[in-house]
């Protein structure tokens, strides 16, 4: 916006008594404007560095397991760490990676971010959770993130993934088909209950299905695993 808008906002607003003081209130706004995102853009990049704070390896290194991504599906997610480390391991790096979504999300909400910002802040953590720094990049398929995020965005889209990732695993007994149906279901439960975020869910749901593409292949196969009924 051109400085003569700005002193039009200010003659109007009579916020100013002299040519002085007019000078310090156009400086003022110049200012205040150009730095309104950084508390945004602070955030956005915080949540990629606590998305790539991987639960999976940290809760296996602590627990003395075998590394993720060099064991079972050589994927650091909780569904791998559960197969290779036991319940315990598998539920702490859950607890995890759902905790990376909601934290960033949460701040967002209490600094009353717009829908676009928090929904950037939500890509980032996915980012940072699937390409994690400070992990060579390599990371996870970001299931239980997005869904801690989702879910504090809007409880009752959570709700509706919940109950879809509970009823496909109680059926299918395989944790990535819960992931990719409830990936496909995000977006349409997003415009039914909550259309103003329906284009970052379909960003995210794509995502989603990005990170699942080798499961993709392994279930059009029937090479995928698949729990059995005492795990």
């Amino acid at each position: 916006m051109a400085v003569a808008d700005f002193t039009a906002d200010l003659m109007k607003e009579g916020c100013y008594t002299n040519s002085h003081h007019l000078d310090n209130q156009v400086i003022n706004k110049i200012f205040n404007d150009w730095t309104m995102p950084i508390t945004e853009i602070a955030l956005l990049l915080a949540a990629y560095l606590l998305g790539s704070i991987s639960s999976a390896v940290i809760v296996c290194r602590v627990m003395g397991i075998t590394d993720p991504r060099n064991s079972g599906s050589r994927n650091p997610g909780a569904t791998n760490v559960l197969r290779i480390g036991g319940r315990k391991a598998g539920i702490l790096t859950f607890a995890g990676d759902l905790s990376k979504g909601i934290l960033p999300v949460l701040v967002a909400n209490m600094l009353e971010f717009s829908v676009l910002w928090t929904s950037a802040i939500v890509v980032a953590v996915f980012l940072g959770h699937c390409l994690p720094l400070f992990f060579s990049f390599v990371g996870g398929k970001g299931v239980a993130t997005v869904f801690g995020a989702v879910t504090t965005m809007n409880w009752q889209i959570g709700l509706v993934l919940l109950v879809v990732w509970v009823l496909v695993f109680f059926i299918f007994r395989i944790a990535s088909l819960s992931g990719v149906i409830s990936a496909l279901v995000l977006p349409v439960a997003s415009w039914v209950l909550s259309p103003e975020i329906v284009l970052p869910m379909i960003i995210m749901s794509l995502l989603l299905i990005w990170r699942h593409q080798h499961n993709i292949k392994n279930l059009l196969t029937g090479k995928e695993y698949q729990f059995k009924k005492n795990d």
